[in-house]
């Protein structure tokens, strides 16, 4: 972790960036993540969540869901266990290494070009689209991480999820994995590549 400007980079797959853009997490803005794991909703035509779409269904003598319904269930549970996984994260932070940038308020990147576009390959590989590899300068608070230390999207029990999340902030970079939380002051000073 350093105070100091450093350069980064970072793999865009939501919005494209321009050069001399700013992005400012100095205030603890809410990043993407954040409001896709704890803002989204999972609705189904009737506009029904998916515990409303269960209870209607199991009280109706089963459960009889249609492919709708169990996308939206399916949809539902993968938010639900990576909303999970992050707030154990952050709980882990904010007791242990408060110090440490928020993975809620931050952006994403890595040390290396060569760990950028490993995380293109794997976002590419999850049909994620990748937009852009971008160069930064970042003035504010880092961590460096694996992100394979990340607590599982599993059904094991939270003490364990939590052991997971303390190795995580120990910061231990062993993996394929690399990755930099930054936050504070950011500017994009390259575009590096664009995809499409």
């Amino acid at each position: 972790m350093t105070e100091n400007e450093l350069v980064v980079y970072h793999i865009v797959t939501r919005n494209k960036m321009r050069v001399g853009q700013i992005i400012d997490f100095s205030e603890n803005q809410k990043n993407t993540l954040y409001h896709f794991f704890f803002e989204k909703e999972q609705l189904n035509s009737k506009g029904e969540d998916f515990v409303q779409i269960f209870q209607n269904q199991y009280t109706n003598e089963g459960v009889n869901l249609t492919k709708e319904d169990a996308e939206v269930g399916l949809k539902y549970l993968d938010q639900t266990t990576r909303a999970i996984r992050e707030t154990i994260v952050e709980m882990v932070r904010l007791e242990e290494y408060p110090n440490y940038p928020s993975r809620l308020s931050c952006l994403y990147a890595t040390k290396s070009l060569e760990d950028a576009l490993k995380w293109a390959d794997l976002f590419n590989s999850y049909n994620r689209q990748v937009l852009q590899l971008v160069k930064l300068r970042v003035d504010g608070k880092t961590f460096e991480g694996d992100a394979s230390f990340l607590p599982k999207e599993d059904g094991i029990s939270f003490a364990k999820k939590i052991e997971q999340a303390r190795e995580y902030w120990q910061g231990n970079v062993i993996s394929g994995l690399p990755e930099m939380l930054v936050d504070g002051k950011i500017e994009v000073v390259e575009i590096l590549e664009e995809y499409e």
